[in-house]
């Protein structure tokens, strides 16, 4: 068996199995998503990286799943050189799975830093004018984070839960979700607003916030052709407005 040095500790290696099992064995975690001991390594994800130098050769690096451990060899799994090499290649596999929470949780754990998350937002506003414009509620702007520029909620749970903002985005950054009569709308894992719900008074499906009622109540309220306020959903709504046209097309028979 080949003694070889790992972090400035002597060790006797098996020379048949790729590195990674050595390091592994010792209790030392080398990232990797490639590499399955039952299968013949591939090398393709590239974070298993390390620093190994030869006896008489250059220090060089290397991946721990192809390398064999040779006598006299000396490893390095966490320098300088080796973050750099794992930062290129988490930030590679990002490229390819941007969406993938597993590729960023095992940089954060390996201390790589692969900056803000994506989030589908391409900061076109629309979200922001529609709130202020039309809805009037005015519950979101753009606020920089670490030199990049996001959609946030203002102070103070404007939002109304009218889920405008969730319909306009053109590429689902925005999300509504209503569940057991409380409806939550995010970007990204950030809430934007939370809202309970009002159920219809016929059907008895939960259809809208009293926030959202409340502003339609505001400004429709001095028009003079606006019936009395009702809590129906817009289903039941049109049901009932169905049958009295019906009913009143049928008293003029």
């Amino acid at each position: 068996m080949p003694e070889i040095i790992i972090n400035d500790q002597r060790i006797q290696a098996e020379e048949h199995k790729p590195l990674i099992e050595t390091l592994r064995k010792q209790g030392i975690e080398v990232p990797a998503l490639c590499y399955h001991p039952a299968l013949s390594p591939a090398g393709e994800c590239r974070l298993c990286a390390v620093q190994a130098v030869y006896p008489d050769k250059p220090a060089q690096i290397k991946l721990s799943c192809v390398i064999k451990p040779v006598e006299g060899m000396e490893i390095h799994t966490d320098n300088d050189q080796v973050q750099r090499a794992r930062t290129t290649a988490f930030r590679n596999l990002a490229k390819f799975a941007p969406e993938s929470t597993k590729i960023r949780r095992m940089a954060e754990k390996h201390g790589i830093d692969m900056g803000p998350p994506p989030d589908e937002c391409i900061r076109c506003r629309l979200c922001i004018r529609a709130c202020r414009e039309l809805v009037g509620a005015n519950a979101l702007k753009i606020e920089k984070r670490n030199g990049t520029r996001y959609i946030v909620p203002r102070a103070g749970n404007r939002c109304i839960g009218c889920g405008t903002c969730a319909s306009i985005c053109p590429t689902g950054a925005i999300r509504q979700e209503d569940q057991n009569g409380l409806r939550v709308i995010y970007i990204r894992d950030e809430i934007i607003g939370q809202n309970p719900l009002i159920q219809c008074e016929s059907c008895g499906r939960y259809f809208a916030t009293p926030k959202f009622l409340s502003r339609i109540e505001q400004r429709t309220g001095d028009h003079p052709h606006v019936k009395e306020h009702h809590r129906y959903c817009p289903t039941c709504a049109k049901l009932l407005s169905d049958r009295i046209k019906s009913a009143s097309r049928m008293k003029k028979i």
